[in-house]
């Protein structure tokens, strides 16, 4: 048994093993380079003025990412930097899935899908309405990044077309690393190092479905299932109401549709009234949006995207003068969820 874990892996045993990973190979390729057919070929998302707009996606991951939420602010706070990472990164996404599925430097590539995954897990890992869409797609991702890191490209692959036309630069040390064919470990650090990558992947399977789902131990919830916002910054100035609303849960693919905003006193009089009909033709000056996905009045309400943030301004004459005490904000959603929060004037 020393004699065998001493030596290296057979050659033979990497053409078998990217072999029955094949069907895995294309899969996960098509799937990272369908974002590049989906936003490019089919439709053009990567259009900042039309629906669909991919920028608007990558800001609805933003509520509830995961130890990268200053980057995502930071480009939803600035258009042009947007656009270009999101170029950039479905014109990687294209080179990635596309030499995958080819088996072109297929290992390389297995470590692009890994750090493509492991980008969709903490960013977007917490979505999805019927069941973990997000959560489900980026974990499978860093699995298959890294099986298919290990296995190599196997038989059909252009790597092993290369390998069989005697190139010089297949028999080099680095292509082992970046192509595929077999990585120069002896057997026993290999079978420790397949076991800690399995584990630690393991150990982000279980911890990322914990964080944000609830998905092991405890209550099991879903974020993406009713809308929530929430009311910061709210204040009476002179005849004017000011409030900063933000999205943080619900669906991502519509908007929460807000059919009412009132204002009550201490005694639950009402001081002021909007129903879903006067927020369909709310100013728009009044709406001061910070990020990409846009607060907008719609047909019957105002609509608040998934990741939106914006500063609302309600003006009403009976405001000005009002007597000090506590006041009630409460806002309506069509659903008849319920949002408040208290004022204070001093």
């Amino acid at each position: 048994m020393t004699e065998i874990n001493s030596k290296q892996v057979n050659p033979a045993s990497y053409h078998l093993a990217g072999l029955f990973a094949f069907s895995l190979r294309l899969v996960v390729g098509w799937t990272y380079f369908s974002a590049f057919w989906r936003r490019l070929v089919l439709e053009n998302k990567l259009d900042a003025d039309t629906a669909g707009y991919i920028g608007e996606k990558f800001n609805h991951f933003l509520p509830n990412a995961l130890g990268i939420k200053p980057v995502i602010e930071h480009l939803v706070t600035h258009p042009d930097q947007l656009w270009w990472a999101m170029a950039t990164f479905t014109i990687v996404e294209a080179i990635v899935g596309l030499l995958f599925m080819l088996g072109l430097f297929t290992r390389l590539m297995s470590m692009g899908v890994f750090s493509l995954a492991m980008g969709i897990l903490f960013s977007a890992g917490w979505l999805g309405t019927t069941c973990l869409d997000e959560w489900q797609i980026g974990i499978l991702g860093v699995a298959a990044g890294f099986t298919i890191f290990l296995s190599g490209g196997g038989k059909y692959s252009l790597d092993n077309w290369l390998s069989s036309k005697r190139y010089s630069f297949t028999n080099r040390k680095w292509f082992s690393w970046l192509g595929s064919g077999a990585l120069p470990f002896h057997t026993k650090p290999l079978y420790k190092g397949v076991f800690a990558g399995s584990a630690l992947i393991l150990f982000i399977t279980l911890f990322t479905n914990q964080y944000f789902h609830g998905g092991v131990w405890g209550t099991l919830h879903n974020k993406s299932v009713k809308p929530k916002i929430e009311i910061a910054d709210a204040a009476i100035v002179q005849d004017e109401l000011r409030f900063t609303v933000y999205r943080v849960e619900g669906a991502d693919v519509y908007g929460s549709f807000l059919i009412g905003i009132t204002l009550t006193d201490q005694n639950g009089e009402v001081i002021l009234s909007r129903n879903g009909s006067d927020l369909s033709r709310i100013d728009e000056t009044n709406i001061n949006n910070k990020y990409v996905a846009k607060v907008k009045p719609g047909k019957h309400s105002l609509v608040i995207p998934l990741g939106s943030k914006a500063g609302l301004t309600v003006r009403e004459q009976t405001l000005a003068g009002l007597p000090r005490g506590s006041y009630q904000l409460t806002l309506t959603d069509i659903s008849g969820i319920t949002w408040s929060e208290t004022i204070y004037i001093s």
